[in-house]
């Protein structure tokens, strides 16, 4: 005796529902990050906008190039203060495959790095196509870079002790271009971002030591990039995206 038909379509049904419902859910759940991001942004005197697909564009290393992040979204554009001075930070959501599956957290050097040079935890599976070269252990990561003579040149212990402890929930730190750069799992709140922003502030500072001499006035910025939120004493001065 075959399955009555109303079974098949009380079993579609609730198929559908429970669809809707965890459709629902994700969607509340990324309302609420969007909230809490944009509620950030406003406490620090930051700018926030909700996708800006050239962003990831600027990087092709590290959590970038392993998700293959197709946009930037829940996007905090800022500065910060480290102990060299004031850098340019971002903080977004990649999104790939319609998922989100980190939150990259940049700090902006003075200086362009000549060598790509990624750090990643040992546990995670970090094998991408087009992967840099393998450096072999450093701390408790595994170094991957794409010219393994320069990247030896810029490893120090100092590099090695900050990477080591930002901590578990960061799958890779990396330098590319002027930037430092890492990828920490999606639900991180602020209380962590902050953490890490002013963890990659010292790691920054150990590749990147301002020179006064080497720096020229308004140099931080490039006509093609995008213009990021920089406070003045009071806090209160912004550019635009």
């Amino acid at each position: 005796m075959g399955i009555p038909a109303w079974i098949w379509f009380v079993i579609a049904a609730v198929a559908l529902v429970a669809g809707l419902a965890l459709l629902a859910v994700d969607r509340a759940k990324e309302g609420s990050r969007n909230r809490e991001r944009a509620r950030w942004a406003d406490l620090r005197g930051w700018q926030f906008v909700e996708e800006d697909e050239r962003l990831p564009q600027q990087w092709s290393g590290g959590a970038i190039g392993y998700f293959g992040a197709e946009a930037a979204v829940n996007v905090v554009a800022g500065s910060t203060f480290t102990s060299d001075g004031r850098r340019s930070v971002f903080v977004f959501d990649i999104e790939a495959d319609g998922v989100i599956p980190a939150v990259i957290v940049a700090v902006r050097c003075n200086r362009q790095h000549a060598v790509l040079l990624e750090l990643w935890l040992a546990s995670v599976p970090f094998q991408r196509a087009e992967m840099p070269e393998l450096l072999g252990p450093v701390g408790q990561r595994y170094a991957f870079a794409d010219d393994i003579n320069g990247a030896r040149g810029m490893i120090t212990q100092e590099l090695v002790d900050a990477a080591d402890a930002l901590g578990g929930d960061v799958g890779v730190v990396w330098l590319e271009g002027e930037w430092v750069l890492a990828s920490v799992a999606p639900n991180a709140g602020p209380s962590r971002l902050e953490r890490l922003l002013r963890d990659l502030g010292e790691i920054a500072d150990v590749v990147d030591p301002f020179d006064d001499e080497d720096v020229a006035p308004g140099r931080h910025w490039r006509p093609s990039e995008p213009r990021v939120a920089e406070d003045d004493e009071l806090g209160t001065r912004q550019h635009p995206f």
